[in-house]
């Protein structure tokens, strides 16, 4: 039995496919294949059974995966203690939130340059419920997203939160203090993409309140929010961090309503096994340079 043999048995029950943990570990299908039947040869015992082309864990493989776990939780934090944090190296899948892109994340990565020189970061821009899906699925290391994740297999670390805000161009007519709900929803709505929270919410209310929505425009971009807002195609629902500067140069006008969108609460998100401690001291410094972003 060796460290190679307990990484691939524990990959392969939690991907639950020998292919997704040959590429996961940079290697072959057959090289998986050899190293699950070696261990199993070594403990005695089978840790899969197979049948009709399908693997599933046996009643022995479900008793020894948290032992397995632990073991490799342990290497890792033995190599970690073992080393600097600027000798820390390898690639990490991150995903991350609009929102974040035009907040702090440049600030973000200018410290993983300065503090993880050897790590490479691999980036994709996405909506929550997808980057929820694929850390689950581990096809991510780690998500800046609207969380927290309910889900056992993943961690969440508390990152920072977003006041969202009507907005829009001067030259849409509206009564000046606090705006009915009803009178904004009269109006074409510039909000975030379908599958997010904040869509859902409006779509909640409209339907609590019994006020019927004269259009809604979902987009995935939140840049392209902002522009349709200031060219006065509808009121904007928006983070006020992206748009105070257009606020403060009145091309935006910030509205008061008898309802208001929730804050837009964002964690740093990774699966908790197997440990990843690049995962883990990158969440921990998302949250520092959030923490200092916001305030």
């Amino acid at each position: 039995m060796n460290f190679k043999q307990l990484e691939t048995f524990v990959w392969v029950a939690t991907l639950g496919s020998f292919r997704k943990a040959a590429k996961k570990l940079y290697t072959s299908q057959p090289a998986v294949s050899s190293r699950i039947v070696a261990l199993e040869q070594s403990l005695g015992t089978e840790l899969f059974s197979r049948h009709a082309g399908k693997f599933e864990l046996t009643s022995k493989g479900v008793e020894l995966l948290p032992y397995a776990q632990k073991m490799l939780v342990m290497a890792d934090r033995f190599k970690e203690r073992a080393c600097e944090t600027n000798s820390l190296s390898g690639m990490l899948r991150l995903g991350v939130s609009e929102t974040i892109v035009h907040t702090w994340l440049s600030d973000f990565l200018q410290h993983v340059h300065h503090s993880f020189p050897n790590v490479d970061i691999e980036l994709t821009v996405d909506v929550t419920a997808n980057m929820r899906n694929e850390l689950v699925s581990r096809s991510l290391d780690l998500a800046f997203l609207m969380g927290p994740i309910s889900e056992f297999s993943i961690q969440n670390v508390d990152l920072c939160s977003f006041e969202l805000a009507w907005v829009c161009s001067p030259e849409i007519e509206l009564p000046e203090g606090v705006v009915p709900l009803q009178t904004i929803l009269e109006k074409p709505v510039i909000t975030y993409a379908r599958n997010t929270r904040p869509f859902a919410e409006v779509q909640a209310v409209s339907k609590q309140e019994d006020i019927e929505v004269s259009r809604l425009f979902p987009s995935t971009s939140l840049a392209a929010c902002k522009r349709m807002a200031l060219d006065g195609l509808g009121i904007g629902m928006l983070p006020l961090a992206l748009i105070n500067e257009e606020v403060d140069q009145k091309r935006l006008r910030k509205i008061s309503s008898t309802w208001e969108p929730s804050d837009l609460v964002f964690t740093a998100s990774y699966p908790r096994e197997p440990f990843n401690p690049l995962a883990e001291k990158m969440a921990a410094l998302a949250a520092d340079v959030a923490h200092d972003y916001c305030g």
